[in-house]
């Protein structure tokens, strides 16, 4: 049956155990982001965002809980009331996955820019907060890699220093850290200039070196899967399929 994207939000909100349960209860992981991993419907086909794949690695006790949205920074997503309402569902043993900076560097736009060493800082500490405030665990992912080559055929990095700021915040409050732009940025390089194409979203009328096809999010969510038992946020048990090919049909879109 084919949902609406009310129905997509709703379902992710209604994952949530209810109160009162065991700690070994079905625990979900929510993921505070923006376009690279958001849940993509039919009318953006074939862009996939990292987190529509996530599910795939994890066993079926792990809810996945996607509330990344396209073009929100660390602190649109916040104004917005976004972590508010995550904050509102999220239980004891959840965790909250934190990936933000490809819009947080958008200086031209007040509504969404953040500087690296303070306002950036200032708003990852709202979700580091705000998830330990009800017992859950914070999570921060630095964010995965455009596809930018330079003339020597040496993948470069895009984000300044906002990677290198989550990391002195996640070492300054004792929080988990998934190196994913360090990861992802490997991996380009070790693809090369053309092999990457088939990762990102290239069609017959677009060159996106920013977001993803179905192979290149499979790709971007195992490295994701990889980092989370290797830093215990999960146990190793948690995580499935690591050095399985997923197939590209098991990625869906539903309707806009």
């Amino acid at each position: 049956m084919s949902l609406t994207r009310r129905q997509v939000t709703s379902a992710a909100l209604a994952a949530v155990p209810l109160v009162g349960r065991s700690p070994d209860r079905r625990r979900t992981l929510y993921i505070a982001g923006d376009s690279t991993a958001a849940q993509k419907f039919a009318d953006a086909a074939p862009e996939t965002g990292w987190g529509m794949a996530l599910p795939f690695f994890l066993r079926k006790e792990i809810a996945v809980s996607n509330q990344a949205v396209n073009g929100r920074s660390s602190k649109s997503f916040v104004d917005e009331g976004r972590l508010d309402a995550i904050l509102a569902t999220i239980r004891p043993h959840d965790l909250l996955l934190v990936q933000f900076a490809h819009n947080d560097e958008k200086s031209d736009d007040p509504t969404r820019y953040t500087e690296p060493w303070t306002t950036y800082q200032d708003c990852l500490r709202r979700y580091v907060e705000g998830a330990r405030a009800h017992g859950a665990r914070p999570v921060l992912a630095t964010p995965v890699e455009r596809r930018r080559f330079d003339a020597d055929g040496n993948a470069v990095p895009t984000h300044g220093d906002y990677p290198a700021a989550m990391r002195a915040l996640a070492a300054q409050e004792r929080v988990p850290l998934l190196d994913i732009e360090a990861l992802s940025l490997a991996l380009w390089q070790s693809l090369g200039v053309e092999a990457t194409k088939t990762y990102f979203n290239w069609t017959g009328t677009e060159q996106d070196n920013t977001h993803f096809n179905p192979p290149g999010a499979i790709a971007v969510a195992r490295l994701v899967a990889r980092e989370l038992p290797r830093t215990r946020v999960l146990a190793r048990h948690d995580v499935v399929r690591l050095h399985q090919d997923i197939p590209t049909s098991w990625i869906t879109w539903p309707p806009a």
